[in-house]
């Protein structure tokens, strides 16, 4: 699998998107541990990055997980 053009960062963001977590804020920690930023900046860029061809291509499973998960979300809120 090629990095499709990603950034590091870009590429650590969808690597942590695909693992599972256990323990309550396991996540944030790793986050903040692995990649250095904050879990809001975080999310931040993983919303842009699900909005990208490069990411899909990176990552179909990932990205195409999160885009329906993303869905339910916005039609759950507009009903």
């Amino acid at each position: 699998m090629s990095d499709q053009g990603l950034s590091s960062l870009e590429r650590g963001v969808l690597a942590l998107e695909g693992r599972g977590w256990e323990a309550p804020g396991a996540k944030e920690r790793a986050i903040r541990e692995e990649l250095g930023i904050a879990p809001v900046r975080y999310y931040q860029l993983l919303n842009a990055l699900l909005d990208t061809e490069r990411a899909l291509a990176h990552d179909p499973v990932t990205v195409n997980r999160l885009r329906r998960v993303r869905e339910v979300r916005r039609s759950g809120r507009e009903a």
